[in-house]
């Protein structure tokens, strides 16, 4: 084998978001004129390689890389030389995991008024609290729904399901969709078993999903009650997925007939209905269940200080709410939001119109029947409506940023129809982030760019040592592939990609966040007037380009 000169040049540029089609092996047979055009791309790609600049040195083996390949042995020589190359690249930088990354352009000088969410925003909630979530519903299963006893001693497994998944509820399926609505096979879940790929094309008919089947006739950004699939899109539905998963796996495993649709109805009501039991047990020990966070104290002053509006608009009760932020920040943590709204109902907090805000008195732990004429700080107020938020207070536009850990419910129409700006929370972000980090990941994921470039500048050759060497670095790819999937999650794989592609979940994350982190106080480093600016991306047809 010829070993490639040691200057690379920029010819071996790979495309980075055009890759080939999910595990296809097969490759049609090609006209005369399209294998010539393969000869002619194979030939620039070796000599590319061949001519590369070594201060007039000659190759080791005394001889140049053969620039139309023939045999078996050009073909190997040619992944050894590709092989060579990757191994000279140096692996990407770590990215830091309190990083803020930004969809959009955020300019925070605009900003007057800060908004969050409770759960999951401000709220941090320790491992355990979804152990708990899953005992209380998987109990009330049994003793609400009269699902067996047996039921009783399925255990939670924390690792067992990600954020964003899509539930079937007409075929009774777990599944991971991509931005194009194409399933992610090897990743779709009967209960707990894997369901084969096979199987999936034959009960779906094709990899890529119609719109309607995913999001309804009517297609929206949040669930439409006629579409046959459910996203399950906050941390609180993980729980959920695992106890509905190993009900199903339960009923398949005994052989007991049932309706995956009452089923997943059942479960997700024993999961909602148990919320005020989880309230009361956190609020008996909120140490156990809520991470502490000494930066926030230091955040809230900090916008405060600069003159910054805040207001809390949550779903949670108040002593829920009180409880915790009591723990977080300190008994007077009303001290610095001017607005507090609690049982919000979102998402109908900022789409309905007619909801009137109501007063919580907190000595009767009621809801007052008064008139809201104005929002005054250190009170408590109840349900209401966004456009009624507005009116009061003022706040409008893009000098809002709200903060949320929901896409649909926190972020979604507070952008589309209010024009606010928006910030998403995802805490399994630090997590993804550590894992793209490993140098393992790192090696996997290059390797894995330029052997598909080599396959996709070699597949149109139909000679049969090409298709020898094909098959084989197919076969390498798709290890790659599940590697690098597995690396994050073994059944899903990571919450932002399936293979290759963004999730559905990343695709509408991006398009309601103008900014996400892992933790609210990961913003405590930057000024109140500091510009987050997103990354130029690269767009397929600028791969080559001189500015990458």
């Amino acid at each position: 084998m010829c070993t490639v000169r040691r200057s690379i040049a920029s010819a071996l540029q790979f495309k980075q978001n055009v890759l080939l089609s999910n595990g296809n092996n097969t490759f049609a047979t090609r006209s005369a004129g399209s294998r010539l055009k393969n000869r002619l791309n194979l030939s620039r790609y070796l000599s590319s390689i061949n001519n590369i600049d070594t201060g007039g040195e000659e190759a080791v083996t005394g001889h140049a890389l053969i620039t139309s390949p023939k045999t078996v042995s050009d073909f190997q020589e040619l992944y050894e030389a590709t092989k060579k190359k990757f191994q000279s690249k140096k692996l990407p930088v770590d990215v830091h995991p309190d990083a803020v990354f930004a969809c959009n352009e955020l300019d925070l000088s605009e900003v007057q008024v800060y908004g969050f969410d409770y759960d999951y925003t401000l709220a941090c909630y320790k491992p355990i609290l979804e152990d708990l979530l899953y005992n209380l519903a998987r109990e009330m299963l049994v003793k609400r729904f009269r699902y067996p006893d047996d039921i009783l001693e399925l255990e939670y497994e924390p690792n067992f399901a990600v954020r964003g998944l899509h539930y079937d509820v007409e075929k009774g399926l777990l599944v991971k969709l991509d931005s194009f609505l194409q399933l992610q096979l090897g990743s779709v879940y009967r209960g707990r078993t894997k369901v084969d790929a096979d199987e999936v094309l034959k009960l779906y008919h094709n990899r890529l999903l119609p719109i309607a089947y995913v999001e309804g006739p009517n297609s929206t950004y949040r669930h439409n009650t006629n579409s046959k699939m459910v996203q399950l899109a906050d941390l609180f539905s993980v729980p959920e997925m695992c106890l509905l998963c190993n009900v199903i796996e339960y009923f398949e495993r005994n052989r007991i007939d049932y309706n995956p649709e009452i089923v997943f109805h059942d479960t997700r009501t024993a999961m909602g209905s148990c919320h005020p039991i989880m309230h009361a047990t956190v609020m008996k020990n909120t140490e156990k269940y809520i991470e502490r966070n000494a930066k926030l104290v230091q955040y809230f002053q900090k916008l405060q200080d600069a003159g910054k509006n805040l207001f809390l608009v949550t779903n949670s009760p108040f002593s829920f709410v009180n409880c915790g932020m009591s723990y977080l920040v300190g008994a007077n943590w009303r001290d610095f939001f001017d607005v507090v709204i609690v049982q919000a109902r979102k998402p109908k907090f900022f789409t309905d119109e007619s909801r009137p805000i109501r007063l919580f008195d907190e000595k009767t732990k009621s809801h007052l029947w008064d008139r809201v004429f104005k929002l005054e700080k250190g009170k408590i107020y109840y349900e209401g409506s966004v456009r009624q938020l507005q009116e009061l207070k003022g706040w409008r536009g893009h000098s809002v940023l709200y903060f949320g850990d929901h896409p649909y419910s926190d972020l979604a129409d507070v952008t589309l129809k209010h024009s606010w700006r928006t910030g998403a929370i995802i805490s399994e972000l630090a997590h993804e982030i550590q894992t793209l980090n490993r140098v393992d990941f790192k090696t996997s994921a290059n390797w894995l760019q330029m052997l598909t470039q080599l396959i996709e500048d070699t597949q149109d050759d139909d000679s049969e040592a090409a298709q020898v060497c094909l098959r084989q670095w197919m076969d390498e790819r798709d290890q790659l592939r599940n590697k690098t999937k597995n690396v994050f999650n073994e059944q899903f794989g990571s919450v932002f990609r399936t293979y290759h592609n963004p999730t559905y979940f990343s695709r509408r994350l991006f398009r309601f966040a103008d900014i996400y982190t892992s933790d609210i106080t990961n913003l405590h480093k930057f000024s109140t007037s500091h510009t987050f600016y997103p990354r130029r991306g690269v767009m397929p047809h600028e791969y080559a380009s001189h500015f990458i």
